[in-house]
């Protein structure tokens, strides 16, 4: 059952119709989660690809500029 007041007025879904528009908030919610949780693997993935890539580059120009540093 669902209970709409709008403008002063009551207006009461029960029946067929409120097990339609149930079904479909939840399918809606269902695929907007779904969604919502693909954007952030996705962004987990290329996070992670990203740090995997600057990481050992950002070690090995350490260790570059450290060996041809002048001593003294």
């Amino acid at each position: 059952m669902f209970v709409i007041q709008r403008n002063g007025q009551t207006t009461v879904i029960t029946g067929w119709r409120a097990w339609l528009i149930g079904a479909a908030a939840f399918l809606i919610a269902t695929l907007l989660m779904a969604v919502i949780a693909f954007v952030l693997l996705g962004v987990a993935i290329t996070i992670g690809a990203l740090l995997m890539i600057v990481v050992p580059v950002a070690v090995g120009l350490a260790l570059l500029a450290s060996a041809l540093r002048r001593p003294g």
